[in-house]
């Protein structure tokens, strides 16, 4: 069973789901199961670690993925992009950051070039700079984002992208949420959280199931760990994570944080490497409510397109009012 959209076409894939670019947690076995399983897999390249990227690039083998980029990381390590675009990669996604800079290499290469934005002015300005597929990201989502939300971006981004297939992100994380996007006029969908709590994600078994038993309420947007990290990102762009203690001590208080900065980022890396989540962040998005066990990757995909398909086959009935 697939969904074939503009985006499946595209990719060459038969279902159109794609896999987030989370940083360390999208290693190569993740991206490569996701797109074995027929949806496709983007290795998230975050800040730039060239010894991560080739070893998760050789670990996902001969599947066909694509490489995620934190753009403004990237722009300062170049030699990453060369790098990846050395493997013919189908795809290079980038977010957060210039396109203009970037998208010609890209497309030279002969990789699709996917833009993620979080504003209808991101949006136009990634589809000038040649964008083949963009990404419009709710602030629901996990990690970095800004504000708007994604029931109401993603039909404007798609009005605003001029035959531009559109991709869904933000609060998806089962067939509802894809035959919505569809709805809205999306070609598919971006997943993180979802994935995240899988069996072949890269992340703590401790975030995972705090991911598993969180609910929707209980994250907070902010930029508290970035603080604590030392890596706050520019405004208007704050991240979504899971509340914890110490999110809870230091809300509302973020220049005093600032102000402790020493004193406190030493224990934040502490606590992240011990994975101690009572301090150290989960990053998950509001679709935690929706996530109740780690499942095998290729299940959850299976499971969403059959929901979704389900779905838009009984629309023209199940909503129609009878004579």
């Amino acid at each position: 069973m697939s969904l074939a959209t503009r985006l499946t076409k595209l990719l060459a894939v038969e279902h159109p789901i794609l896999l987030a670019p989370m940083d360390l947690v999208a290693d190569g076995r993740l991206a490569a199961t996701v797109s074995r399983a027929g949806a496709f897999g983007i290795i998230g390249g975050g800040y730039g670690d060239e010894a991560w990227l080739v070893r998760e690039l050789d670990a996902a083998g001969d599947a066909r993925v694509g490489v995620g980029f934190i753009t403004w990381s990237m722009a300062q390590r170049p030699r990453l992009l060369d790098l990846v675009l050395e493997r013919r990669p189908p795809a290079i996604m980038l977010s957060f950051g210039e396109v203009g800079p970037h998208a010609d290499k890209i497309k030279r290469a002969g990789a699709i070039l996917i833009c993620q934005v979080q504003t209808l002015e991101q949006a136009k300005d990634a589809a000038a700079n040649g964008a083949d597929v963009l990404v419009a990201q709710g602030a629901e989502a996990g990690g970095h984002g800004i504000a708007r939300s994604t029931f109401p971006l993603v039909p404007a981004v798609v009005d605003a992208a001029r035959g531009i297939p559109v991709v869904a992100a933000g609060g998806i994380a089962d067939g509802r949420g894809l035959a919505a996007a569809l709805m809205l006029g999306a070609d598919g969908v971006l997943v993180g959280t979802r994935f995240y709590a899988t069996q072949e994600a890269a992340g703590s078994a401790g975030a995972k199931d705090r991911i598993v038993a969180a609910s929707g309420d209980k994250t907070v947007r902010g930029i508290l760990f970035d603080i604590a990290r030392r890596n706050v990102w520019p405004a208007p762009y704050c991240g979504r994570v899971l509340r914890n203690s110490f999110s809870e001590r230091w809300r509302g208080r973020e220049a005093e944080l600032l102000q402790r900065q020493d004193d406190e980022a030493p224990r934040y890396a502490k606590a992240r490497a011990e994975n101690d989540f009572d301090t150290a962040a989960v990053i998950a998005g509001e679709a935690v409510d929706l996530i109740t066990e780690i499942l095998p990757a290729a299940e959850i995909i299976e499971s969403m397109v059959k929901q979704a398909d389900s779905l838009l086959a009984g629309a023209s009935t199940r909503y129609r009012v009878g004579k």
